[in-house]
Order: structure tokens, then C-alpha cells, then sequence
């Protein structure tokens, strides 16, 4: 007979297992087209010694695709799920047959265990033979015959004259078949069917300890995972004198001659059959015991010998270290399937946080446009000024794309100098340069089937543009010091501030990569051009910021949110949104007033740096480009020459300026 396991499924296998006062010790196997008899009379399946009991008692079968129990007739009834069984009642894995003090938990499977009955009961004195003296457990320790805690053919110190060369050759096979085993049912079942293959057992089991059980387990503490029978005999678990000498001295051991051990002791239905010789094995670890494999014969003419001894604890040792892998595997697994949570979490959550808000022209324009540009795969240019939202633009195109699920990465050119750029986007090789300790995997290659977001594209030097283009044209490239090619799949989505047709006309940037980047355009209004919106945000940043810091903040009064529409807002939403931070942390009422609000001065400094505005009414024919350069250097002699302060005051980047002044050809004025 091949070895069975439990399944799922109660069409296919299902079992009753005896409580011995302590806990689930024989397990019998219920088939399909087998009455399962239960009673005092020897004639049963499974013969209780219960005064209660009557003689023929109530029997389980299978009948319409599910296991039910019916009660014979019996003198004192048999109680399932606190109720009197009456007529033909359905098992449901996990329940528990009373009969008297007896108790059988009916499971599909053996790898869950039955809840542990309740009540003070000596199954372990009712579930016997009827020629079997109830007496209590012994404690002496039994003929042991050969024991051992290493296999002779894996020591160091074997003869050099034996070959096991046999021996090896099975272990290397069996653990390449533990090895293909995905759950701990397909590893025990080839546990089983390789020792049935290689032993003279008539049953074997394998036990296991619970993942929170002790490193050193106890005998109550191991279950029964799976058991295999010759015919189809009910399995009769390792007594827990034995199991506990396994446990503790961690060794192998082989007994013969165990009649007088009632709990090796194993029965049929036409009366004892004793178990004539035994094997005990510990699975175990460097550091601790998960459980046990038991077999024994009950053939007089061929018992279990030190062969099959050391067999048994080589597999052992192969089982625990498959088990191990099989319990990191899960562990990495629901480790994954935790990280997964948290990321849509997170995703979920950056969503919500980061939606366009705006229910003005331009706003649902842009929306409709994002719409469509989403579902392309082309590079998309996004233009406006600094804080209006171009990264989140970016991301709502992102989020809509079939990229989805991808990386999204973002780089600012503005941050870094030509150097730490181009490691950036790139990536570079250990030793490339000075500093280079490791290998550096560039944002491209991280951005690998997603998109790139590259902001502040305009300020990208003409070197590091000109790799650039390489990549959109879909040439492979290399790391810094790298030889490799790397060929990715990136979309590419670039945000600017500048004006890239004045940079083209300059020279200062490519015109081809300008061309290769407007496939798509979108451009992000200010938010002095949408002023509609103001309310709309300003709450929601409200109702942000409230539940981030647990202020208890309401509302804004009419004066302060009327403050906040007529205000020019330089920095755009960004500079709201830090605006109604900044009012968050400070306010001390349930409402925020306008006094409340502290607003930005760099609009009113922008208004100051421009002082003979109106005085000066007289016409002058002057071009767009002649207004541009007389105001860049009214606002630089206005500070000093700082061109920091010049550059914040003008809107512009530091380094546009500084291009500006090289167009006009104008150098910095000398100094007394």
C-alpha cells in the first residue's frame, strides 16, 4: 500500500484519533466503502474498554459525498457537540465523539490538531484491546537493543573497508526529492514512502513539535503529522517513556521485545498484535528538536535492525534540515505578502495625499489631458513655475499608466554638480573614481520598467545631454568605469521652470533632446491664475495638517480665507501648503483668523524692486529681450549684486541667471 496523507477534502481521507487523558495518541484511518465500527466487543474497528460503552456503540461511514456517525442503539448514547446523536449525523473536521469517559476527534487532516477536550476523563484506560490490562505507564527504560546519535556511514572515523557508497546514494536521491517538496505534507509524505521503500516497517509516523514549542520539547507536546500502514493498521503513537529518552539524549534507539509497554502495544479488530521491535529517531537542529519519526514492525520473522536504525537517522537529519527551509520559506513569504500590504498601503495612502485639487477650467483640462497622456507610453515635458505641481502632475501620469505598478524615480537636476549627476543617473563601477567603493546602480536602472521623473531637466550640462539622448533614441549605456552595456525600458516624464527655446537659442541646450522630450506637453498654471482653487486647497491642507499634529481646528473665518485669495502666491501651491502648515502649528483657536496667517514678504519685496513702475509713463520702443535685461539689472543693483537674492526676487534659478548676464554680456561692476 503506497503511504497516504491527510487532505483537506473529506471525500478523500479522513481520521479518528484517541485521547489518552493528555493528549491525541492513536490515530485510525477512515475509508470510503468502510464501516468504521466502535464498541466494547473485539468485533469493532476500534474496541473501547468503557463500562458505558456498549457492546456494538455507533460507527462512522461515509454516505452523499460526506462522513457522518450513527449511534446503534446503544444503552447510554453517544454525545457529539454537547447533543445526543440521533438518526445519521455529519462530521465536521475537529469534532469530538463522547462515549462514556472516551473521547475521538474526527479531522481531515492531521496536520491541525483537535481542540483538547474538557473534563476530567482516563481515556488513555478506555481506548485499549479487550485482553489489555489498564495499567499505567511505566517508567523504566525499555530494552534498548542499538542506539546512536550519528549514522555509522556519515562518521569520520567508519572503516575504510565498508561501502556505503549504497547508503549514500539513496540519501543524495531522497534529498533531492525532500528538496522538490513545496509543503510539509509532500515532505512527509516523502519522508514515508522512502522509509516503507527502504525498511521492514509495518507503520511509520512522523511527530512534530509546534513552531512556539520549546527548543527541548516534551512528549505531549508533539503531534502527528502523517503515518503510513502496511494494512491499513491504526497507528498506536511512540509510548512517552521512550519518546522522552529520544527527546532528551537526542539519540536514535532501537527496542525489541516491547509487550510489556502498553503504549507500544499495537491491536486489529480480531484482537493484540504486538509490535515486535521499534525505532525512535529525534528530527532535530544544532539547537533544538522539532519532533520525532516512529516505526515499528510487527513481523516476528523480520524485525527492525541497526540497518534500518541508522537509515532512519540519516533521514531524520535530512527531514529537519528540509523543514527548516520549508519554515524560512514561509517566513519570507508571509514577510513578502506583509510587505505587499504595507506598499499598496503606502500607495493607497500617497494617492489620496497627493490627488490634483481644482475644480476650475484649467484644472479639469489638465485632468482630461493627463487622462490621455497616461495610457501612452511617450516622454512628456511639463512646464510651470517652481511649487505649482509639476512632481505630482508627474505622478498622477504615473499612477494612471499601464507603468503603474513599476518604480516611479525622481532625480532633481538642480541638486547635484555634472559629476554627482551623471553617477546618479547612470550609476558607476567599484573603483571608477575616487570614493567608489562599492557599485552604484543609477536611477535609470532602478527606474527599469516605470518612469523617470527628471526635474529641473534644463539645468543638465551638454555631456551629461548628450548620454541623455542616447538612452531616449534606445541605445544601451554603460555604468561610470563600466564596460557592460545595460538596455532599459524607462519612460521618461521632465519638468522645467526655464525656457528651454531661449536655452536652444543659447546653446545651452540641445536642440534634439528638446525635441526628443516635447513629445507631450503639459503646462501647470500658476495658482494666481486659478485663485478659484485657493479655498478648495487651503482646506484640504487644513484638514491635512490637523490630523497630523491632533490640533483641533475647524475652519477658516471669512477674513482669513479672503486674505488668502487675494494674495499672488510667488511659490505657488507649495508655498500655500506650507503657509496653512505654518498656521497649524501657531493658531490657538478652533478657527483660523487672518490674524493667524503669516504670509511670505517676497511679493512685497518684488513689488519694492520695481519702484519707478508707474512713475515712468513715457513710452519707450523697447524689445521684450531689452525690458528683460534693464529689469535683471535694476533688481541686481537693488541688492547689491547678490545674485542669490537677485535670483529669488526675479523667480528664477541662480544658474539661469548667470546665463542671462553672459547673454547680455554684462560683467559684475567694480568696487571702490
Amino acid at each position: 500500500m503506497t503511504s497516504e496523507q491527510a487532505s483537506g477534502n473529506s471525500g478523500e481521507t479522513a481520521f479518528l484519533l484517541t485521547w489518552d487523558g493528555t493528549s491525541w495518541r492513536d490515530v485510525v484511518r477512515l475509508r470510503q466503502g468502510q464501516v468504521t465500527t466502535i464498541g466494547r466487543s473485539a468485533t469493532n474497528r476500534i474496541v473501547l474498554q468503557d463500562d458505558s460503552c456498549s457492546r456494538n456503540h455507533c460507527e462512522v461511514f461515509f454516505s452523499e459525498g460526506e462522513w457522518k456517525l450513527r449511534d446503534l442503539g446503544s444503552r447510554n448514547g453517544t454525545t457529539l457537540r454537547d447533543r445526543k446523536v440521533t438518526g445519521d449525523v455529519p462530521l465536521h473536521s475537529g469534532d469530538v465523539i463522547s462515549i462514556g469517559e472516551c473521547r475521538l476527534a474526527f479531522t481531515t487532516s492531521l496536520e491541525a490538531a483537535p481542540v483538547n477536550p474538557t473534563g476530567s476523563f482516563s481515556g488513555a484506560e478506555r481506548v485499549t484491546s479487550p485482553t489489555q490490562p489498564a495499567v499505567s505507564t511505566p517508567t523504566v527504560e525499555p530494552n534498548i537493543l542499538h542506539r546512536t546519535a550519528v549514522p555509522e556511514f556519515l562518521k569520520s572515523a567508519a572503516p575504510a573497508k565498508t561501502d556505503f557508497g549504497n547508503e549514500l546514494t539513496k540519501l543524495y536521491r531522497l534529498g533531492l526529492e525532500m528538496g522538490a517538496a513545496r509543503t510539509r505534507q509532500q515532505l512527509t509524505e516523502v519522508v514515508l514512502a522512502a522509509i516503507a521503500r527502504e525498511t521492514v516497517a509495518s507503520i511509520s509516523a512522523v511527530l512534530l513539535a509546534a513552531p512556539e514549542a520549546a527548543s527541548q520539547p516534551m512528549p505531549v507536546d508533539l503531534q502527528v503529522v502523517a503515518y503510513h500502514s502496511r494494512k491499513d493498521l491504526p497507528y498506536r503513537r511512540v509510548s512517552d517513556n521512550l519518546s522522552r529518552i529520544v527527546l532528551s539524549k537526542r539519540e536514535a534507539i532501537l527496542t525489541r521485545d516491547v509487550a510489556d509497554d502498553r503504549q507500544l502495544s499495537v491491536f486489529d479488530s480480531l484482537g493484540e498484535m504486538k509490535a515486535l521491535s521499534v525505532i525512535c529517531a529525534p528530527i532535530q537542529t544544532v539547537d533544538r528538536v522539532l519532533g520525532l519519526i516512529h516505526l515499528y514492525s510487527t513481523n516476528p520473522d523480520n524485525p527492525l535492525d541497526k540497518h534500518d536504525l541508522e537509515f532512519t537517522l540519516a533521514l531524520s537529519n535530512q527531514l529537519a534540515v528540509s523543514l527548516l527551509q520549508l519554515q524560512e520559506r514561509d517566513t519570507l513569504q508571509t514577510g513578502l505578502a506583509q510587505a505587499r500590504s504595507v506598499n499598496e498601503t503606502l500607495r493607497s495612502q500617497l494617492t489620496q495625499e497627493q490627488t490634483l485639487i481644482g475644480e476650475t477650467g484649467s484644472m479639469r483640462d489638465l485632468r482630461d489631458k493627463i487622462c490621455l497622456i497616461a495610457e501612452t507610453d511617450a516622454n512628456v515635458l511639463i512646464r510651470g513655475e517652481s511649487g505649482c505641481g509639476k512632481e505630482l502632475i508627474a505622478r498622477s501620469i504615473h499612477s494612471q499608466s499601464p507603468r503603474r505598478d513599476a518604480p516611479f524615480v525622481c532625480v532633481n537636476c538642480a541638486a547635484l554638480n555634472e559629476s554627482l549627476l551623471e553617477s546618479e543617473l547612470f550609476g558607476h563601477e567599484k573603483g571608477a573614481f575616487t570614493g567608489a567603493v562599492d557599485r552604484k546602480i543609477g536611477r535609470f536602472e532602478q527606474a527599469d520598467g516605470g518612469t523617470l521623473f527628471l526635474d529641473e531637466v534644463g539645468e543638465m550640462s551638454p555631456s551629461i545631454q548628450a548620454k541623455f539622448l542616447r538612452i531616449l533614441e534606445g541605445y544601451p549605456f554603460e555604468r561610470i568605469g563600466g564596460r557592460k552595456p545595460i538596455q532599459v525600458n524607462v519612460r521618461i516624464v521632465a519638468a522645467t521652470n526655464r525656457d528651454l527655446e531661449e536655452a536652444v537659442e543659447d546653446g545651452d541646450f540641445r536642440k534634439d533632446l528638446y525635441f526628443r522630450l516635447q513629445v507631450a506637453e503639459i503646462i501647470a498654471s500658476p495658482l494666481r491664475e486659478r485663485r478659484e482653487d485657493i479655498e478648495l486647497l487651503a482646506n484640504a491642507f487644513l484638514q491635512k495638517f490637523v490630523l497630523k499634529t491632533g490640533r483641533v481646528i475647524k475652519a477658516f473665518t471669512d477674513e482669513a480665507m479672503q486674505l488668502l485669495k487675494n494674495y499672488d502666491w510667488p511659490g505657488n501651491v507649495r508655498e500655500l501648503q506650507n503657509t496653512i502648515e505654518r498656521t497649524v502649528i501657531l493658531c490657538r483657536n478652533e478657527v483660523v483668523r487672518a490674524s493667524d496667517i503669516q504670509l511670505s514678504s517676497l511679493a512685497a519685496r518684488q513689488v519694492v524692486s520695481q519702484p519707478d513702475r508707474e512713475a515712468s509713463t513715457e513710452y519707450r520702443e523697447l524689445s521684450l529681450a531689452d525690458i528683460e535685461q534693464e529689469h535683471i539689472l535694476k533688481t541686481l543693483e537693488h541688492t547689491g549684486w547678490n545674485k542669490s537674492r537677485s535670483a529669488q526676487i526675479l523667480g528664477i534659478e541662480r544658474s539661469t541667471l548667470d546665463r542671462k548676464l553672459k547673454r547680455f554680456h554684462v560683467p559684475r561692476p567694480l568696487t571702490d
